[in-house]
């Protein structure tokens, strides 16, 4: 019951936070100068008062500030997200077409850099003073210190322009001919260098923190007394201390998942990769107000039903995490 209750009110926090992330989206755009009549006017090239005054009737703009927020978090709530005078649709429809793309993009990284993280994790705690464990803590320090899009952009520079081996942007080939499994091996290989580029940043994090982790299980008893059974230090380390050292690893990896989307927009930006980060970008250049708060929406929705979800794992799997109710 316990549980229960503290999921109810985990649940019900995650809503107001929503709700107030909506209002302050909402209110940032309303203070920018300018607004949606303005930007079609310039792309109409000009327009009358009367019509300039009919455009902001239409989009309910000559309503009081509190009228216009209000029935805006109406329509989000009934999952109307408005529509886009940019790319003439609605916004859940821009969205929900780009959201693979970058979906492709965040969990093919993911996975990356925790396979990655775990694997180079444990081979520097089995030796922490030798040359591996140097290189793998240097690299971890670079990854983690070089912007995002810097390393994109020196990606696409080596093994794009110079060696050849990558495209240079985009998502497919249109020239690409064949069934299923030719548009498959397309798109990975288009996939190749976001996925690297993104993964960089969070291959980091998750190797330091499994060798920190692995050092610390190593030498804890039970591991002393698995190695005084005379078991090799292959079993030791993968059937006994890697299971206790990788679950802070996974943890950290649920929290920064819904950071990773954030990440990905550089990323996409850098490779002109079709997703919900160019989505953002184009819409901010041709001033889209609806499409912007859109895509703010879900971002919020995805951070804060990430951390949602990663705290009611955690209760799952640990009950003394939500201390004592």
């Amino acid at each position: 019951m316990t549980f229960l209750r503290a999921t109810f009110f985990r649940s019900l926090y995650a809503i107001l936070l929503l709700i107030a992330v909506l209002v302050l989206n909402f209110s940032m755009m309303h203070m920018a100068p300018g607004d949606v009549a303005d930007t079609i006017a310039q792309s109409m090239g000009g327009a009358d008062p009367e019509i300039m005054a009919q455009i902001r009737a239409d989009y309910g703009l000559d309503q009081p500030f509190l009228i216009q927020l209000a029935t805006y978090v109406g329509k989000v709530l009934n999952f109307d997200l408005g529509f886009s005078f940019f790319y003439n649709q609605p916004v859940v429809s821009l969205i929900l077409e780009r959201l693979p793309a970058t979906l492709l993009l965040v969990l093919g990284a993911q996975l990356l850099a925790l396979t990655l993280g775990v694997v180079l994790g444990v081979i520097s705690a089995r030796n922490p003073n030798g040359m591996t464990s140097h290189l793998v803590t240097g690299l971890a320090l670079f990854g983690y210190a070089a912007p995002v899009f810097w390393t994109g952009i020196l990606c696409l520079i080596a093994f794009s322009l110079h060696l050849g081996w990558f495209p240079t942007s985009g998502m497919r080939d249109v020239t690409v001919a064949g069934g299923g499994w030719a548009k498959l091996l397309d798109i990975a290989h288009h996939a190749v260098l976001p996925i690297i580029t993104l993964c960089s940043v969070y291959l980091a994090l998750y190797s330091r923190l499994c060798r920190t982790a692995m050092l610390e299980v190593l030498g804890s008893d039970y591991v002393r007394t698995a190695k005084a059974k005379g078991l090799s230090a292959r079993q030791v380390v993968y059937k006994h201390a890697l299971k206790n050292a990788v679950s802070p690893v996974i943890t950290l990896a649920g929290l920064q998942f819904s950071a990773v989307i954030s990440g990905a927009v550089l990323v996409e930006a850098v490779y002109s990769w079709p997703g919900l980060g160019t989505l953002a970008f184009q819409s901010i250049i041709a001033r889209d107000t609806p499409t912007i708060l859109g895509i703010l929406f879900f971002s919020a929705l995805v951070v804060i039903v990430g951390n949602l979800l990663t705290d009611i794992a955690l209760r799952l799997v640990d009950p003394r995490v939500g201390g004592k109710q």
